[in-house]
């Protein structure tokens, strides 16, 4: 594996459905040695998880690590609150946006680059039935399409 080689830990592909994304932002996480062991091995879920900005420091709630199978007393806390590393400015631009009606904070995924856990955190706003079933629709008639000029090349 190569040094500058992503690898993606988790993932929570329900957001993309559920919000429309309007921004994506690169936060490293503060982590304890046993959460990285068990990221390393795929052992968390983002379903249900979203971020906040809280004096000045943005936090990630109910982001869910397993425990380590191998840790012992040195084991983590599954639910706990994880500070995100972002550059101040960003903080200010994302406490601003987080205030306007709508927006809202969600990790898409985490994975590991040059060996250091990051999470790709969109700035996202809710999508209504209707906005999923139209996304639905035309997901499928791009497969459609997709599938018409495949056979047609034949």
């Amino acid at each position: 594996m190569a040094k500058d080689e992503i690898k993606i830990a988790c993932e929570n592909r329900k957001a993309r459905h559920d919000y429309f994304i309007h921004e994506t932002y690169e936060a490293g996480i503060e982590l304890k040695g046993t959460e990285v062991k068990s990221l390393r091995a795929g052992k968390a879920n983002l379903r249900d998880s979203y971020a906040e900005v809280k004096d000045g420091e943005v936090f990630i709630e109910h982001l869910h690590i397993s425990p380590y199978e191998q840790g012992n007393i040195f084991n983590h806390e599954p639910l706990r609150r994880r500070r995100l590393l972002l550059h101040k400015r960003e903080i200010l631009k994302l406490f601003g946006k987080t205030r306007e009606k709508g927006f809202t904070l969600v990790p898409l995924k985490i994975y590991f680059k040059k060996g250091r856990a990051k999470l790709e955190l969109a700035l996202a706003s809710g999508k209504h039935n209707y906005d999923k079933r139209a996304a639905l629709h035309e997901k499928s008639a791009q497969r459609d399409i997709e599938r018409a000029l495949k056979e047609r090349s034949r």
